[in-house]
C-alpha cells in the first residue's frame, strides 16, 4: 500500500513537472501566437498594426485579452499585421561641443544635456523615420540659432537662461513627432580655438605675475616705511639723549666739585682707571739709578 502511494506521488510529480516546465509554456506560446492574449511590461507600450492601420494601442502594464481590447482583429494581427513594442521610459542624451560664435566673434563650444520620452506612439512610429536623430538635430540647431551672437560674459555665466531658451524653441516641434522634450541643461561652455585658449592662458599667467609682483612690491614698501619710521624715531631719541647728556654730566660734576676731597678722589680714580684700561707698559726703576733710566729710553727710541 505504501509502495503504491509513493509510486503515485512520483508519477504525479513527474507529470506536474512536465506540465509546468514544458507543456504550459508551449501552450501559452501558441495562445499568444493566435492572438488570444498579450502581456504589456512596465514602461512599455504595444502598438498593433493591421493592413496599414493601427488596430489598437495598449499602454497599461499587465495581462490583456486581445479580443476584448482590440476586437476580432486580434486573431489576424500576429499573422497579417505587426506588433510594435515601444520603450516609454525617460531617456537622456548629451550633445558635445555644438559650435556657437559669441557676440565678440569668439568660437565657442556648447555641450547640452536633455531628456526625452515618447508621448504619442502613433506619431513616433509613422510621422518621422528617425525621431531620436531628428530631435538631436533639432536641439543642436536650436542651440546654434538661439545662443549665437550672445555676449561672451553672458554665455559663460547665464546657463539657466540659455537652457530655458533652447527648451522653449525645441518643445513644440518635438511634440509633433511623438517625442516630448523634458529637462534641458547647458552643462559645458568652452573655447574651441586652441590658439585662443593658449593666449588666454598666457594672459592669465602674466596677470598673475603682475599681481604677485605688485603684492611683493607693496609689502616691500610697507616694510621700508616701517623701517624708516623706526629709524627716524630712534634718531630723534638718540639726538635727545645726546643733547641731555652734557647737562646731566655737568650737574654731576658740579655736585662732585662741591667737595674738594671727593673731587680729588674721583679724578684720581678716573685717572687710575684710564691707566689700567690702556695697553701701555709700566717699568719701575730705582729712584737713584739715572743710568738705567737713560739706557731704557735710548733702547726704546731705537
Amino acid at each position: 500500500m505504501l509502495a503504491n502511494t509513493f509510486g503515485q506521488f512520483i508519477v504525479g510529480f513527474f507529470i506536474a513537472f512536465l506540465g509546468m516546465w514544458f507543456v504550459m509554456p508551449i501552450a501559452l506560446f501558441f495562445l499568444r501566437l493566435l492572438g488570444l492574449y498579450t502581456i504589456v511590461e512596465e514602461g512599455t507600450c504595444q502598438v498593433f498594426v493591421l493592413f496599414g492601420r493601427v488596430a489598437g494601442i495598449l499602454k497599461e502594464p499587465g495581462l490583456h485579452i486581445l479580443p476584448v481590447s482590440i476586437g476580432p482583429s486580434a486573431f489576424l494581427v500576429n499573422w497579417l499585421g505587426s506588433r510594435r513594442v515601444l520603450d516609454m521610459r525617460l531617456d537622456q542624451q548629451y550633445l558635445r561641443s555644438n559650435p556657437v560664435n559669441s557676440e565678440e566673434g569668439a568660437p565657442m563650444g556648447v555641450g547640452i544635456w536633455y531628456e526625452m520620452y515618447i508621448s504619442e506612439p502613433v506619431s513616433y512610429l509613422f510621422k518621422n523615420a528617425d525621431p531620436r536623430g531628428s530631435l538631436a538635430a533639432n536641439v543642436s540647431n536650436a542651440v546654434v540659432r538661439s545662443l549665437s551672437n550672445m555676449p561672451l560674459e553672458q554665455m559663460l555665466v547665464n546657463r539657466h537662461g540659455m537652457s530655458r531658451t533652447v527648451r522653449e524653441e525645441v518643445s513644440p516641434r518635438s511634440h509633433e513627432w511623438g517625442y516630448k522634450l523634458g529637462s534641458v541643461y547647458i552643462r559645458k561652455v568652452h573655447f574651441r580655438d586652441i590658439d585662443m585658449i593658449r593666449q588666454i592662458e598666457a594672459k592669465v599667467v602674466n596677470r598673475l605675475r603682475q599681481v604677485t609682483s605688485a603684492i611683493k612690491q607693496d609689502g616691500a614698501n610697507q616694510v621700508n616705511i616701517i623701517t624708516s619710521t623706526a629709524d627716524r624715531q630712534a634718531a630723534i631719541e638718540f639726538a635727545k639723549a645726546g643733547a641731555i647728556r652734557p647737562r646731566i654730566v655737568g650737574q654731576a660734576m658740579q655736585a662732585i666739585t662741591a667737595n674738594r676731597e671727593v673731587a680729588d678722589a674721583v679724578f684720581e680714580i678716573l685717572e687710575t682707571q684710564k691707566i689700567l684700561d690702556s695697553k701701555g707698559q709700566l717699568t719701575l726703576i730705582p729712584a737713584d739709578n739715572e743710568l738705567l733710566g737713560k739706557l731704557l729710553v735710548s733702547g726704546k727710541t731705537k
